[in-house]
């Protein structure tokens, strides 16, 4: 209408208004623009007028997390034939808007300023690709660390799951990569920072916080945004390892230092973004202490008789010299340190126990096989038995063996190729050569097999010739004629 009072044709005013020249002819007759917001009346019956204010209001009051389907069941169970799935569309729309202008208050995010140095926000999370290495599925965590104000992150490969020690592992990584530490680190509700029960923080925790002068906060029970600096950064974090491992072409990796490179490499370029900010971050973080503080936990547990230690329900065997001492764990993530006193003994790799699985076992036959060699029929019955067999392949073995040969000679021959497995350190190929034998029914004797063994390990010394006996004899007698002559001088002189 404006457009027509400066003059316009009614098809020039239409088509400068966006409405077609027939609604234009329409709106000019009337005299007036139409608006539809203005329409209070319905155009066709209302399908819930009978039991919408009645029935269904009341239910709503009531509860109002109902659904829109459970009310339509409702409507189905107690009238019959009058309402159907034609309806569930106008039922959720009803429900909505009465919960937009009757409903309970919702909760609201009362978005927060990040400060300069003041948050740092842990968090572990399960990556979306399964990585392979060595050939074998590594189950595995990544703990990421993030700064609040700047984004700036550090992601660690962890195993076993949600432990203390891998969450101080990757927290002293990432202080020691970011070259200070902010003035609070929050955490979701870790069992290894916080003891939920007594409500309290663990004892371990409140000394790694302590160490780096930061202090421990954890967002509120089930509240998950209350720590989404982290939380949202999981997401992008798994995205792009994705991305880049299908750029790589394969999921292989030779082992997990490899595993941790590549990553590192993924991260630094997640942290390009934030590069500028975290530049001003870092000024602001506060001095490291000169020393770490431990990443481990500390057991003191007494070797048994049967040359093992039993730690978080998996049974470890150590050398069977150990057997009675009293050793000091330290329990990291990965690995099981062990000392004798002050001195280190020896370096375990730690393992978990299978999920469904109570317990596990960790057994190496090269801590006991000496000991086994001397009554080599204890073999059979052991409860480590087929933990002691290092491998599939000398599983086979022992199966053809036991199949075979006699009950008391199995035994024996099993064991003695253990023992030349370990002496030799030829576990892979003896283990090969042997399988070949067993299959075809074939097994030398433990007499041949040492005899075969030790022909094959002489070769590689050179023979040192045997002088003739007849040359000891010449000497023998040269010594007899020597020492007469001497006693004749002696006695002419005495006379």
């Amino acid at each position: 209408m404006q457009q027509r009072q400066l003059g316009l044709s009614q098809k020039a005013a239409a088509a400068k208004s966006g409405i077609s020249e027939r609604s234009g002819r329409r709106i000019e007759r009337s005299g007036k623009t139409r608006n539809s917001s203005e329409r209070n009346w319905r155009t066709r019956e209302d399908p819930l007028e009978a039991v919408w204010q009645s029935e269904l209001v009341l239910l709503l009051e009531r509860e109002p997390s109902l659904t829109g389907t459970t009310l339509l069941e409702y409507l189905e169970e107690h009238y019959p034939g009058h309402y159907d799935q034609r309806i569930l569309r106008t039922l959720q729309r009803r429900i909505k808007q009465w919960k937009a202008l009757n409903g309970p208050d919702k909760e609201v995010i009362f978005r927060q300023q990040a400060v300069v140095a003041q948050q740092g926000f842990s968090d572990f999370t399960h990556p979306d690709s399964e990585i392979i290495i060595q050939g074998e599925v590594f189950k595995h965590l990544l703990y990421q660390f993030r700064l609040a104000y700047s984004g700036w992150r550090s992601v660690t490969v962890t195993q076993g799951g949600e432990s203390y020690a891998a969450l101080a592992c990757g927290l002293q990584r990432a202080l020691q990569q970011a070259g200070g530490s902010p003035l609070e680190h929050r955490t979701d509700s870790l069992s290894a920072a916080r003891n939920n029960r007594q409500n309290v923080w663990t004892d371990g925790y409140s000394e790694l916080c302590n160490h780096y002068q930061m202090q421990p906060t954890r967002n509120n029970l089930g509240v998950s945004h209350e720590n989404g600096v982290v939380e949202c950064a999981n997401g992008s974090l798994k995205r792009r390892l994705s991305q880049q491992l299908k750029l790589r072409g394969d999921h292989h990796f030779d082992s997990i230092e490899s595993y941790q490179c590549f990553i590192d490499k993924v991260v630094k370029k997640l942290n390009r973004r934030s590069h500028s900010r975290f530049c001003e971050e870092q000024k602001a973080l506060q001095l490291l202490p000169e020393f770490q503080t431990a990443d481990y936990q500390t057991l003191n547990l007494k070797v048994t008789r049967s040359s093992t230690i039993e730690v978080r329900r998996v049974v470890y065997s150590v050398p069977s010299r150990l057997i009675g001492e009293r050793v000091q764990v330290r329990l990291h993530h990965d690995r099981l340190v062990i000392y004798v006193g002050q001195q280190q003994a020896l370096t375990l790799t730690r393992i978990y126990p299978k999920p469904g699985e109570g317990r596990a076992r960790c057994i190496n036959y090269k801590h006991v096989i000496r000991s086994l060699a001397a009554k080599p029929q204890a073999f059979r019955y052991s409860q480590l038995r087929d933990d002691l067999l290092p491998n599939d392949t000398y599983q086979q073995i022992w199966k053809y063996a036991d199949k075979y040969l006699a009950t008391r000679e199995s035994c024996k021959w099993i064991v003695t190729v253990l023992r030349l497995a370990f002496e030799y350190d030829i576990e892979q190929e003896l283990g090969e050569d042997l399988l070949k034998d067993a299959k075809a029914g074939h097994f030398d004797s433990i007499i041949d097999l040492q005899a075969r063994f030790l022909t094959g390990n002489q070769q590689t010394f050179n023979a040192t010739p045997q002088h003739d006996l007849v040359s000891y004899d010449e000497l023998l007698s040269t010594m007899k004629n020597s020492t007469t002559e001497k006693t004749n001088v002696e006695s002419e002189v005495l006379f």
